[in-house]
């Protein structure tokens, strides 16, 4: 299963880019449709009609924005926040800040694209 550290932020309930944040490792299914974060199942919200929110959780219906962190820490779009990063992905993450490449994406890319077969 692939994983990568991305920036993982909960929608439902917050105001636009003030919910919690994470930068953390999110692994994702063979074709990228779901992803599994904080033992929560996260299925790709396409065609849903989901305002500001890529994924949804299958159990509850809260709505997630995961995206590949940004070297400039600006991961949300309107409003500045400061992520919580998590422990098993500190080292990696301070890497990728000063210019390295994230793991499992030998030319640095920061979105969440699949590798192309």
């Amino acid at each position: 299963m692939p994983r990568r550290i991305m920036f993982v932020q909960l929608k439902t309930g917050y105001d636009t880019d003030r919910g919690p944040s994470w930068i953390g490792w999110v692994e994702f299914s063979k074709t990228w449709k779901t992803a599994y974060f904080h033992d929560r199942t996260l299925r790709r919200a396409t065609g849903l009609g989901l305002f500001d929110a890529n994924f949804y959780d299958v159990d509850t219906d809260e709505s997630f924005w995961i995206s590949g962190p940004k070297r400039d820490r600006r991961d949300t779009r309107y409003v500045p926040a400061a992520p919580t990063v998590e422990e098993d992905a500190a080292d990696a993450y301070r890497a990728f800040l000063q210019g390295a490449p994230l793991p499992g994406r030998g030319n640095g890319a920061s979105g969440t694209e699949a590798p192309s077969a």
